[in-house]
């Protein structure tokens, strides 16, 4: 039996319309875009800045396989900011501070989404991640992000990142949030780079932040911001988890954790997480819009901005045996400090690895020197070298060349010395471990990192 197909009357409708050239959008077209039509649309939706990126650049090489799982083929990058109001974020009052944040990235997702429908409407492929939250985080610790704004940022001319790792506009300062646009064409002009730092080495940050995460020589303790300013994000939500699991009863759990913690938490699940300082922003003068202040008087400055965030009394949040645990007491009395575990998830040697990148001490390795080899066993075997050397810690995939000890050591093993669940001579003992060299500088070593706890269902 024969017969005829008919064409499906809204393809046949396109066809029509396509051979009189009205069709409308065209597909697949890739002519390359006018950098003034595009940062015109930007600013049209809302956008503070923006600055454009070729997907070639080497600023987006790092990060070319999150572009590609974004959107194949994308020639283009878009990084835009929205402006914060910097006195709300200056306040001490945190709901308040907070609450900018969330509005201001809300702007970000709006400004992005607003883009890309117009984009699309003129028949061009372009895509908007998130300006922070949601990531996928069923990846956690490792590999969470969709798109890393601040490299891409720095590429486009929209700052250089400062002490306290955030990009500094050379107008609007710190009181930016980040957004990025991916787009398949090509565009005519990319954006240069900005050819000098507009931080102005004040280092009002490294004196605002409660945990000492910021180093007045460029280092950063990323645990310690993580562990109090994050502490109702990711790991720190998991950690009270651990705590509501752990608690025998009602009163036991109220022992572990005030009444104020746990509200406190409700609050971020109902209204977003919050953040407990941000006060490396809050306190930054940079910015051509924001420097006035600070240039006419900075003793007056320092009164206004940075004195009652050193002065405010709140719970910081600490890990056991960090940097933070030392130092907050003696810099900050009044200030009242809890200890808490930081859960990182690792399933494997190498994200356990990644996490003592994250969790290295440098206060507790003042005068460590000494290279490690590590050689994990069984089926996860993998062999790296840890090198402690002038409060720095490199970790590097293979044996040192002179190392001042030897620890071979199952995975399962590793995981449990570093929760403190096990000690390193216990584990010797039992034939579990085997050292090589000298134990003291392993022990030095090991005293670099606290102590965290891993979930056991791992």
């Amino acid at each position: 039996m024969t017969g005829t197909t008919t064409e499906h009357r809204d393809i046949a409708a396109y066809r029509a319309l396509k051979e009189t050239g009205e069709s409308g959008p065209a597909s697949g077209a890739l002519e390359p875009l006018d950098a003034d039509f595009i940062r015109g649309l930007f600013i049209e939706a809302g956008a503070d800045d923006c600055g454009i990126v070729a997907a070639n650049d080497p600023a987006a090489a790092a990060q070319a396989h999150l572009i590609e799982a974004l959107l194949p083929g994308t020639r283009t990058l878009v990084s835009f900011v929205c402006r914060m109001n910097r006195t709300t974020v200056r306040t001490t009052v945190r709901s308040v501070a907070n609450e900018e944040f969330h509005q201001t990235y809300d702007l970000v997702n709006d400004v992005a989404r607003d883009v890309v429908r117009r984009l699309e409407d003129r028949g061009i492929r372009a895509i908007n991640p998130a300006a922070a939250f949601p990531m996928e985080a069923q990846n956690f610790p490792t590999n969470m992000q969709t798109i890393s704004h601040k490299p891409l940022a720095e590429a486009a001319g929209m700052g250089k990142m400062g002490l306290h790792r955030n990009v500094i506009h050379p107008k609007f300062g710190s009181f930016i949030l980040l957004g990025t646009v991916l787009i398949e064409n090509p565009v005519t002009e990319a954006s240069a780079p900005l050819d000098y730092s507009p931080c102005l080495d004040c280092r009002l940050c490294v004196a605002a932040c409660p945990v000492e995460a910021i180093g007045a020589d460029g280092t950063f303790n990323f645990s310690a911001c993580y562990t109090h300013n994050y502490r109702e994000f990711m790991g720190g939500f998991t950690d009270w988890v651990h705590e509501v699991a752990d608690a025998g009863d009602a009163e036991d759990y109220d022992r572990r954790v005030s009444h104020g913690e746990t509200v406190s938490m409700w609050q971020s699940l109902s209204f977003k997480p919050g953040y407990k300082a941000a006060y490396c922003l809050s306190v930054c003068p940079a910015g051509t819009d924001v420097l006035g202040p600070y240039a006419d008087d900075r003793i007056e400055y320092r009164k206004t901005y940075l004195d009652p965030l050193l002065a405010k009394e709140e719970t910081v949040f600490v890990l056991e045996d960090s940097d933070a645990a030392e130092s907050v007491p003696k810099r900050f009395p009044h200030k009242q400090t809890k200890p808490v575990d930081w859960t990182i998830e690792s399933d494997n040697p190498f994200a356990f690895l990644f996490g003592l990148t994250l969790t290295f001490q440098r206060r507790k390795a003042r005068g460590v020197d000494a290279a490690i080899h590590l050689t994990v066993t069984g089926e996860q075997a993998t062999e790296a070298a840890l090198t402690v050397a002038d409060n720095r810690l490199t970790v590097d995939f293979g044996a040192p060349e002179t190392p001042a000890a030897h620890l071979s050591i199952g995975w399962e093993d590793l995981r449990r010395l570093f929760q403190g669940r096990t000690e390193l001579a216990a584990l010797v003992e039992e034939g579990a471990a085997q050292v090589e060299g000298s134990e003291q500088s392993l022990a030095r070593v090991l005293d670099c990192f606290p102590r965290y706890r891993v979930s056991e269902t791992v």
